[in-house]
């Protein structure tokens, strides 16, 4: 069985479920090196959120793995230095893998790797940057020229979707070195078909004081101008005045303030805090649309949109997020709008109340089913086997 070394920074929610699936396979065999070492399994401030964020579900469960010694003076992921391994290389050799897997370069000891066993063993790069956001030409001629630099060094990149595809062939990857590793997520655990869920979805409708067959719109993420939530509180403003609907933003973060002194203009407009993974999927379940309105810089791709999907629920998503060519097929499962744009968000919403829910439902599953983490398993055990 081949071996493939797993290089990443620190458990991610969205991670640890596919890193389990392939051990589970047993087709390859894996080992993944988190770089930030241990100490980021203390309790961590949040910045996005603006608190302390522990997740309530297993991140290091069904798979193998070692927290990597980091000697950065200052750790995370916030700067190129903070993740410093002087004993990354001699570990990744000592697994004697038959190949490594990194996920992102843009720190130290990430990039030492590509760097150290490019032409030794096949160097893989997992990645969901995209070229949405605006750059200034020569700003964007430089990266490009930087970025082709870095991936010269990597056998073969796995894609997300297509505007990471776009990304990739722009900074010089063959295309014959590009495949496809959707973004996923566990799509069976945000479906809220088991009776505790659908109670509990009915349950935050009570709380919030909202009637059982009233139309909800929901925000849910970090309340920070990247994600741009007042944007759609003022877009709900709009067509509140003319039909009976409600909004639920949930989330905390530096706007959390201004939101909450937004929504005190509307009754129909709801607000929660950050509400952990164990009670999302009822969360999705209450509402009918679900709405990422980003912005950006730096919206990559968007996986609350999957977990929305998976739910059953229509979408609205911005022309900033990595995601919206991929899941969003318009008038049937939801629209993509013009970032920032008011006008856009407002048709947007009212246009989303008009699509049939059995037609959402059945469009989203039809998606999710190449969007899931079997599709990412199969796509590195073929390349690891084929190398």
């Amino acid at each position: 069985m081949k071996k493939l070394a797993i290089i990443t920074s620190h458990p991610i929610q969205y991670n640890a479920p596919l890193f389990s699936l392939i051990s589970r396979r047993g087709h390859i065999q894996i080992k993944v090196f988190y770089t930030w070492g241990e100490s980021v399994l203390d309790n961590k401030f949040d910045p996005g959120f603006g608190k302390v964020i522990q997740w309530d579900i297993p991140l290091l469960d069904g798979y193998p793995y070692i927290f990597v010694r980091n000697t950065a003076s200052d750790q995370g992921t916030h700067h190129f230095k903070g993740m410093v391994n002087p004993t990354l290389i001699n570990e990744i050799e000592n697994f004697e893998a038959d190949a490594v897997l990194v996920f992102g370069w843009s720190f130290q000891s990430h990039l030492k790797v590509l760097r150290y066993f490019a032409g030794r063993i096949p160097v893989f790069f997992r990645g969901d940057s995209h070229l949405l956001d605006y750059t200034p030409p020569i700003k964007r001629m430089l990266r490009k020229w930087f970025l082709r630099y870095i991936y010269k060094h990597v056998s073969v990149a796995f894609y997300v979707g297509k505007h990471n595809k776009d990304y990739f062939l722009n900074a010089g990857i063959k295309e014959s070195k590009l495949i496809f590793a959707p973004h996923a997520i566990d799509n069976s655990r945000f479906s809220c078909t088991d009776k505790a869920c659908i109670s509990r979805a009915k349950e935050y409708r009570q709380q919030l004081n909202i009637p059982e067959d009233a139309f909800v719109f929901l925000f849910a993420g970090k309340l920070e101008k990247k994600k741009s939530p007042l944007t759609l509180i003022e877009a709900f403003n709009q067509i509140s005045k003319k039909e009976s609907v409600y909004l639920i933003m949930a989330g905390n973060g530096p706007l959390e303030d201004s939101v909450i002194e937004a929504a005190t203009i509307s009754a129909n407009i709801k607000t929660l805090p950050f509400q952990n993974q164990q009670s999302m999927p009822a969360l999705y379940s209450a509402c009918n649309v679900f709405v990422l309105p980003s912005a950006g810089p730096g919206e990559t791709w968007g996986l609350a949109v999957n977990e929305a999907m998976a739910a059953g629920k229509t979408v609205i998503v911005s022309d900033k997020c990595g995601c919206y060519s991929d899941l969003v097929k318009e008038g049937v499962n939801g629209f993509t709008f013009q970032s920032e744009n008011l006008n856009s968000l407002t048709t947007a919403l009212i246009s989303s109340m008009t699509l049939k829910p059995e037609v959402v439902k059945c469009c989203n599953s039809k998606i999710l089913s190449l969007y899931s983490y079997e599709t990412v398993a199969q796509a590195l055990e073929v390349s690891l086997n084929y190398k």
